[in-house]
């Protein structure tokens, strides 16, 4: 069993630093040097969050705007973003 962990303002900014930054907790625990459970447990206490950044080129569209082809760039990209398809054509030959 590990000895309990004195947490002081330092090891607090440095976890909220490190998560504000987009780290994992995986990751804030090695760095640390203390188990991932901990880390994650004191971030929710003092309410470490990774920032979420929203996309600058955002564009509305009009809510009456006719539905888009089975696979549009558009929304072919929205599906596939963060995985492994990401990149990847359409597989089907609708947009020549």
């Amino acid at each position: 069993m590990r000895a309990h962990v004195h947490w002081t303002q330092e090891l607090d900014e440095r976890l909220r630093g490190l998560r504000e930054a987009g780290v994992t907790w995986d990751a804030i625990a090695e760095a640390m040097g203390l188990g991932r459970n901990t880390v994650l447990e004191r971030g929710r206490k003092i309410g470490a969050r990774r920032l979420r950044l929203r996309p600058q080129s955002v564009v509305e569209e009009a809510r009456d705007r006719p539905a888009r082809q089975a696979g549009h760039p558009v929304t072919w990209g929205l599906l596939t973003a963060g995985t492994v398809l990401e990149g990847e054509a359409y597989p089907y030959p609708v947009f020549l």
